[in-house]
């Protein structure tokens, strides 16, 4: 099965060499669970498209450093392309940026939270009807300031937590997304939030997601997230 892999940000270059770009992080992720899975990278960022959305049998976009309100082109060509897929017969998963812009194509509305950034871990409660382990609560790594503040029509919220409410949706019955990075390893999500520390991220809020991410005693539930990925792209795959 062939995956498309809309690549909208990048792993900082201090931080590549030892951990990948993201891209293999999404490859790596998808791919422990399925490998039969091929992959194909489209560097969107760079305005590099695929011709149509049956070009590949499932699609999947990507985190980026970049909020999907901006004005730049390729995000708005990425707008049409979503739409392009949610009218085609290709399951699409979105991971945090992911996540946020299609929701913001679709009609929904994203902006900066007032609860501002939301890094380390963070616990989501799952409906009743979600995939991802209903009526459990889930840990995975995040990395954030933007939320999903009004759901697009028709969607299903499969995900919430005090922090973030509209954390995954399911639109249709073939498309999921996500706020976590399941991609992230709780080693990268550790430095990466050590090299924005006081840069990026407050010191205080940085402090306590340092100390949720060397806490042996809270699990992370990424690779079950994986899995549900993977099972879901096979499953709506034509």
């Amino acid at each position: 099965m062939l995956i498309g892999i809309l690549q909208t940000g990048e792993v900082p270059p201090e931080l590549r060499a030892q951990h990948g770009n993201n891209d293999q992080m999404i490859a790596g992720l998808l791919g422990a669970h399925n490998p039969g899975f091929d992959f194909r990278i489209f560097r969107v960022l760079d305005n590099h498209f695929p011709e149509s959305a049956g070009e590949c049998e499932g699609w999947l976009i990507s985190g980026s450093k970049h909020s999907c309100y901006e004005e730049l082109a390729w995000i708005e060509r990425l707008k049409r392309f979503i739409t392009e897929i949610a009218d085609s017969d290709r399951p699409l998963i979105g991971i945090c940026f992911g996540h946020q812009v299609i929701a913001d194509a679709l009609g929904g509305r994203v902006a900066r939270s007032e609860k501002g950034w939301g890094v380390g871990l963070d616990t989501y409660t799952m409906s009743p009807d979600s995939p991802i382990a209903p009526e459990e609560k889930l840990t995975f790594n995040i990395f954030h300031q933007d939320q999903v503040l009004e759901p697009p029509p028709g969607a299903r919220r499969i995900a919430s937590s005090p922090f973030c409410p509209n954390a995954g949706f399911l639109i249709g019955s073939r498309i999921l997304t996500i706020q976590a990075h399941p991609e992230f390893k709780r080693r990268y999500n550790h430095q990466l939030l050590k090299e924005r520390k006081g840069v990026l991220v407050p010191d205080d809020i940085a402090d306590h997601a340092l100390a949720q991410l060397e806490d042996k005693n809270l699990k992370v539930d990424s690779s079950h997230l994986g899995e549900v990925m993977s099972d879901f792209l096979t499953a709506h795959s034509k």
